[in-house]
């Protein structure tokens, strides 16, 4: 199996980025439990015109984040793994598990109680994260394993992004919608019109993204929007969307993830910290990703090369996608994400990313060795 540049390069940028987005996860939970706790938590809600120097962050620099992932998505649609269906069918049906179960697992803790809106906290895998601790394996990872995961997480990503469209959208005001489903038509109508210069789809999408934004729909959706209607062609190093994908990886890898890391993570613990991940709605979280995600990503992968649907690689065995499903536990960026779209009460989102943390770590701990060892096995035989 041959990768392409791109592919090669996204992942070497996911790679580095998720060992950035762990030295300043620690860096940000020490600052926010030292002496200097009071500025640095105010630093992040220094306020910026209309929003705070955080929720321009979430709100605004995240949607970039999604641009990246929309396009990413694309190419692998057209070009990569998910262009022959047999290739794709079995990060689709993985990543579908990977949804479903962790989702009904929360819910097992949270029906019927005010945190059952957190159901789509333990849906979503940490591209960064996941694949810069399978990078830590070094070369007897396969290639077909890489690209597995990354497919994976991609797809989660985007299913992420319809959970937040559908469920987390409150109240929507129809004119601006209107207006932001305009600008997207034109942009489209330019794609039609082999209209290649990348400057009247990134003003059109800025546009978009104010009016998505101000219309209830999380602004972020616009990053994905905006990404299939930026001109693909046949996908070559010419193309806007190869261009484009090629400028925003170093900048949402080494930038944009680090800060949305950085100040979504200045977490106060308190002495009783253990004690509130026995409360339902952590325990929804850690038992979600933890145990949720390997089972609805092994689970799904089975039933689907069982009934036929789906194909295992040949140079990959049943106890590799149990690795990398516990490596799709590891939810931070997303999970986070999905956490302050699903509660407002600052005490709940704290204990939230608290339980995301520390599932996030025991999942990506347990995915490690389980692939360490069995890589290992593999390559002796």
């Amino acid at each position: 199996m041959k990768l392409t540049k791109l592919f090669t390069t996204f992942f070497e940028s996911e790679k580095a980025g998720g060992m950035i987005l762990v030295l300043v996860t620690l860096l940000s939970l020490t600052l926010a439990n030292s002496v200097w706790q009071s500025p640095y938590i105010e630093f992040w809600h220094t306020q910026l015109g209309s929003h705070t120097l955080v929720e321009w962050i979430n709100d605004g620099l995240m949607a970039v984040f999604f641009l990246l992932i929309g396009l990413e998505l694309e190419r692998e649609i057209f070009l990569g793994e998910l262009s022959d269906w047999k290739s794709a069918a079995l990060p689709i049906v993985g990543a579908l598990g990977g949804m479903v179960v962790p989702a009904g697992i929360f819910l097992l803790f949270n029906i019927g109680m005010p945190t059952k809106n957190g159901a789509g906290i333990p849906m979503a895998t940490d591209i960064a994260f996941a694949i810069g601790i399978l990078s830590l394996l070094g070369k007897r990872v396969p290639i077909s394993l890489k690209v597995f995961l990354t497919a994976l997480a991609v797809i989660d990503d985007l299913g992420a992004i319809i959970v937040i469209a559908i469920f987390y959208t409150e109240t929507i005001m129809l004119s601006n919608l209107g207006i932001a489903v305009a600008i997207w038509l034109l942009l489209f109508v330019l794609n039609r019109m082999k209209v290649n210069n990348l400057i009247p789809y990134l003003i059109g999408g800025i546009l978009m993204w104010y009016f998505m934004l101000n219309s209830g729909i999380h602004g972020t959706i616009t990053g994905v929007l905006l990404a299939f209607v930026v001109p693909f062609g046949n996908g070559n190093k010419r193309s806007a969307s190869y261009i484009l994908q090629s400028y925003l990886h170093k900048p949402v890898a080494f930038f944009i993830l680090p800060l949305f890391a950085l100040a979504n993570t200045a977490i106060i613990i308190n002495e009783n910290w253990t004690s509130n991940l026995i409360q339902a709605n952590s325990l929804g979280i850690i038992f979600g990703l933890v145990l949720g995600k390997p089972i609805g990503i092994v689970l799904f992968c089975l039933l689907g090369v069982t009934t036929g649907i789906c194909a295992l690689p040949s140079d990959l065995k049943w106890r590799n996608i149990i690795g990398v499903g516990f490596l799709g536990g590891i939810g931070f960026t997303m999970s986070i994400f999905i956490t302050l779209l699903a509660f407002e009460n600052q005490e709940v989102i704290n204990h939230s990313k608290i339980a995301i943390l520390v599932a996030s770590f025991i999942a990506g701990i347990i995915g490690f060795f389980i692939l360490k060892l069995t890589l290992k096995k593999q390559r002796s035989t």
